[in-house]
């Protein structure tokens, strides 16, 4: 069930969601997860695959939950998302599991505006060749959007400032520096 409707998010680790996107590369493509904070924006968590095997998405999941464990947890009804390892790894932590209704992709919308902001400020403007050429360019946004990227909703601060509740974006630990070694070993 869609458990979000009438909910009012006033806090970090309140409620996470997620979701895939694919991101068109000079040959084919890749397909993109990430996980975020509702109430900052803050990606906690992404990763990219070549198939649409739900491990990708398990492994984001683990690493948003690294950082913080949300009350709720908000997906749509993929198969990613409804598997029993995933929907099992949040009721283990005790995470309420909320799903959008078919077909209604407002019901996930912080997400759904992630995938306008990175595919028309980063993806649109670049022509990636190869899966570490993604990464590589995903890693630098994704960094830049947490950590400088002002967001009118938040008050002309950064999913960081947010998140965390200083002026000076995410700390060291909640960058993904290491993320493009992970990903491409």
């Amino acid at each position: 069930p869609y458990l979000l409707r009438g909910v009012l998010i006033g806090r970090p680790n309140q409620v996470g969601s997620t979701d895939i996107t694919y991101i068109r590369l000079a040959r084919g493509f890749v397909y993109l997860v990430a996980v975020i904070d509702w109430y900052s924006r803050y990606v906690l968590s992404w990763d990219v695959s070549v198939t649409m095997d739900g491990s990708f998405c398990l492994e984001a999941l683990d690493a948003a939950l690294c950082k913080g464990r949300p009350d709720i947890f908000n997906s749509d009804q993929g198969p990613q998302f409804t598997s029993e390892a995933l929907t099992g790894r949040l009721q283990d932590e005790g995470i309420r599991v909320s799903m959008d209704g078919r077909g209604r992709a407002l019901d996930n919308i912080f997400v759904e505006r992630l995938w306008r902001s990175v595919k028309y400020e980063e993806v649109y403007l670049k022509d990636y060749e190869s899966v570490p050429a993604a990464v590589a360019g995903l890693d630098a946004y994704f960094a830049f959007y947490n950590g400088a990227r002002l967001h009118q909703a938040l008050g002309y601060r950064t999913p960081g400032e947010v998140h965390f509740g200083g002026r000076d974006g995410c700390p060291p630990e909640g960058r993904y520096a290491n993320h493009q070694q992970r990903i491409i070993a």
